[in-house]
């Protein structure tokens, strides 16, 4: 390679580059005038945000203190006991208050508290009514507990005491139902005495016209039923299963039995082909089994 040629080379490396104005790093720093813009552009939707909460809370205020949903109206369903006045003196205080904030709860243990009522619903019926719908409580017998009676359901709890207001029921009174506890509390009723009373009465469902006749029924003994009909005076011992056969059974012989008695005492049919009956005899008061 000639001097020359290794000159220019140098020379040529030796020339220095101009820098690109492209990549150099900025010295320019935001003003104040845009950080200001940023801290608005947030501010506006904090306030907006802030805005729309108070609106909020001041239309669920305005809501709840408008006359227009305070409630001015009850309106009962179901009753046939109790009149729509008692029912709606158990929810006392109901009315006038707002229809959104009325506490279910609180009014259907009130209802629940009345012996009479089974079950309770309430719904609210904008703007001012609230509904309410009970369900009555059945009665199927008056208990005996000494000199007192007592209306009961088909579970065994107490309604209220049977008096002149309760004549137009047509009903079995039944001993050894109910008690009285040792805490001086109101009468309570047996379970298994109850279930054994709800098992007669029901089994007598399909023979109306028994059931009209049934006059008393004792559960003394939880396992064995005894039953009286009226215009009959003997008391039929059942047991505690097939009370509408057994009664059948002896309604089929009672001619025989007559025939044989002059007086039936009591027929116990727990032994289903055998019967024993004691009652007067032409001879005498004696026990006898017929097959």
């Amino acid at each position: 390679m000639s001097r020359a040629a290794s000159a220019a080379r140098g020379h040529a490396v030796g020339v220095p580059a101009p820098a690109d104005r492209r990549y150099r790093r900025s010295s320019i720093r935001p003003s104040r005038h845009g950080r200001w813009q940023v801290i608005w552009r947030r501010g506006r939707w904090v306030l907006a945000a802030a805005v729309v909460a108070a609106v909020a809370v001041w239309s669920g205020q305005a809501v709840l203190g408008s006359a227009w949903l305070r409630v001015s109206r009850v309106s009962v369903h179901g009753n046939v006991r109790l009149s729509a006045g008692e029912v709606e003196t158990l929810v006392n205080g109901m009315r006038g208050e707002n229809i959104l904030q009325v506490d279910f709860d609180r009014y259907r243990r009130r209802l629940l508290d009345s012996p009479w009522v089974a079950d309770a619903t309430l719904w609210r019926l904008l703007p001012s009514t609230i509904e309410v719908r009970v369900t009555e409580r059945h009665p199927v017998a008056i208990a005996r507990l000494g000199s007192q009676l007592f209306l009961v359901d088909g579970s065994g709890v107490v309604i209220d005491t049977y008096g002149a207001q309760y004549r137009d029921f047509d009903l079995p009174i039944v001993d050894g139902l109910v008690s009285s506890p040792p805490d001086g509390a109101g009468p309570t009723a047996d379970a298994d005495r109850a279930q054994l009373t709800a098992s007669v009465l029901t089994s007598f469902d399909a023979r109306p016209d028994l059931r009209r006749r049934l006059s008393q029924v004792d559960v003394s003994d939880a396992h064995d039923a005894v039953v009286m009909f009226d215009n009959d005076p003997a008391w039929l011992h059942l047991g505690d299963a097939k009370f509408l056969e057994r009664v059948q059974m002896y309604l089929e012989l009672g001619p025989a039995l007559h025939e044989r008695f002059q007086h039936i005492d009591s027929v116990d049919l727990r032994f289903d082909e055998r019967i024993y009956v004691r009652g007067e005899r032409v001879s005498g008061t004696v026990a006898a089994r017929v097959q």
